[in-house]
């Protein structure tokens, strides 16, 4: 098999032992890089003539070198049980040990040395297939680096080398790891049933082995099952303490909308990251609650702080592009978009740029974005991700608003109730033309979204279409209160609503400005899949005529959610 193109593997591990749960199981790399050999020495110099010696000076050098060989020998005899008594210093760890003692520690590896293991894994398995250990960690590998390097291609090399893993050792008989791994290639794929298929399968076996919490909190998630979701991170915390435990409580309270607890125990996990991968992780996740609680300064201080750490991590690039788009900074955060996107080509960060581009009046540029949105869509279906909630939210702002509303169904039938899937279907319900069905939809998400600002403009938005004005003010406001510059198009319409909403006389719902006409699409629509004919979401109708303030709104039904 061969070593990923994006990188050049660090040499690799001079005897090929297979994993290890010990770092310094290996002796430490030792050969050079290839391309990094010292230049050969120069050839000696040819020793000068020297005049002969004397009788005098051969004798008092004779006499000076048995003292100083009387001196050796003493010196000698008494060191050694000094030097025995020490013991060696631990041997230094290269790329791969770097990289397994940071997966044995759940924490995140460098690419750099994640490609090292890759390679070391590689040049293993070939000459013993038969180490199914190896294999598993080798798909695993794949899976991280697939998602790391938005490679999806590397997702089926990962699938392969987790099913040859269990034809050599099956997951009943030990091989928890290999079911762990097809965890995470599901995780990546969006494909959360599956992905807490395995979990639950290890975590029956095996409920005291941590590795299955982290796919079980991130398919929890995924599926929206929020109370789930906090209860495998107390059992991760409780099993495995550190800053991967951190990081993820971290992450639990920002979805409950815990937004300072969420910052403490994400210092906490900053303050003590042991690597420079997991140090960069944490100020990124430093960066978007920054981000979201509308501190945009302080979200570029995090993120650029995580730059001076990593200043090729993707993630923080694009998340500083957003922090100074807020600040007018538009120019920079173009640049740090194209960075972002030059390293790893995501198409979130495209639909971000192009969005960008939008809110300037460079249409050109944005349709640009769009295309190459699509294309890259495209290619990760043919490779087994799931993109339908990306492409459903840019089909409802910038292409066909009913194909979104097609593809969020099919993506809630699959029991993907997340507050992001819940918001993306309820906008593009409205965008669509039925108000009153997007209603419980983005009821939900703003509900269950953390207190995230982009929730709370499409639920402001969707219920000033229906007139009930005293919720809909409310939202807005808190949309604009949470992060005032939370989307580039956005925000401006939801200050521009707030303003003719705050002059509207009672009980008479405003003429607002809708939001703007998608842009025409720039190549035929990929073809999706047929979905699954959704049962009807249960409303109730809202008496419209004569509302006034909060009592305008009727009794909405909430979306059912298994």
């Amino acid at each position: 098999m061969d070593v990923m193109p994006q990188q050049p593997p660090e040499s690799p591990q001079s005897d090929h032992a297979p994993p290890s749960s010990d770092p310094y199981d290996c002796p430490p790399q030792t050969s050079p890089r290839p391309g990094s050999e010292p230049p050969p020495a120069p050839a000696p110099a040819a020793p000068a003539e020297l005049p002969p010696v004397s009788l005098h000076t051969t004798l008092r050098r004779a006499a000076v070198g048995a003292v100083a060989a009387a001196v050796l020998v003493t010196g000698a005899v008494v060191s050694v049980p000094d030097e025995e008594k020490e013991a060696a210093p631990p041997p230094v760890p290269g790329p791969v040990m770097r990289a397994l003692t940071a997966t044995n520690a759940g924490a995140p590896a460098s690419l750099a040395d994640l490609t090292a293991l890759i390679g070391d894994r590689q040049s293993w398995v070939g000459t013993h297939p038969s180490d199914a250990r190896s294999w598993a960690v080798l798909g695993s590998a794949y899976v991280e680096w697939g998602r790391r390097s938005a490679d999806v291609a590397y997702y089926g090399r990962a699938e392969q080398a987790l099913r040859r893993s269990l034809d050599v050792q099956p997951g009943d008989r030990g091989n928890t790891a290999a079911w762990v791994g097809l965890a995470a290639l599901a995780n990546a794929r969006h494909d959360f049933v599956t992905a807490k298929k395995w979990g639950e399968t290890v975590r029956a076996r095996r409920p005291k082995d941590w590795t299955a919490y982290p796919v079980l909190i991130d398919a929890f998630d995924g599926l929206g099952q929020y109370a789930a979701a906090g209860r495998a991170v107390e059992k991760f915390r409780a099993l495995r303490s550190g800053v991967p435990a951190l990081s993820r409580t971290a992450q639990m309270y920002r979805n409950a909308g815990r937004r300072e607890d969420a910052r403490a125990v994400a210092q906490d996990a900053a303050n003590r990251a042991a690597t420079p991968a997991e140090k960069t992780d944490c100020l990124f996740r430093l960066g978007e609650l920054a981000w979201e609680r509308g501190e945009s300064e302080e979200a570029v201080a995090q993120y650029s702080a995580a730059l001076r750490t990593d200043r090729a991590h993707p993630p923080s690039l694009a998340g500083r592009a957003r922090a100074l788009t807020a600040l007018g900074r538009t120019q920079e955060a173009q640049r740090d978009y194209r960075a972002a996107l030059s390293r790893r080509p995501s198409p979130a960060y495209m639909l971000e740029l192009g969005e960008l581009y939008e809110s300037l009046g460079l249409d050109d540029e944005s349709r640009g974005q769009y295309t190459k949105l699509r294309s890259t869509l495209t290619q990760e279906s043919d490779h087994g991700v799931d993109e339908s909630l990306l492409l459903g939210r840019f089909e409802a702002d910038h292409g066909d608003a009913s194909r979104a509303v097609e593809l969020l169904r099919a993506e809630w039938d699959r029991q993907h109730h997340s507050a992001a899937v819940a918001d993306a279907l309820g906008w593009a319900l409205y965008r669509s033309g039925d108000s009153q069905s997007a209603l419980a939809y983005a009821q939900q998400a703003a509900d269950t979204g953390g207190g995230t600002a982009r929730y709370a403009y499409h639920l402001g938005v969707i219920e000033l279409r229906l007139g009930n004005l005293g919720p809909a003010r409310r939202h807005l406001e808190e949309a604009l209160r949470t992060n005032p510059h939370f989307s580039p198009l956005d925000a401006p319409s939801a200050q521009k609503a707030l303003d003719q909403l705050g002059g509207a006389p009672a009980g008479h719902p405003p003429e607002v400005t809708p939001a703007p006409e998608p842009m025409p699409p720039p190549e035929p629509a990929q073809q999706s899949r047929e979905p699954s004919e959704a049962p009807p979401v249960a409303v109730a109708e809202t008496d419209v005529a004569g509302s006034t303030g909060d009592g305008a709104s009727g009794t909405v039904g909430d979306p059912a959610v298994t």
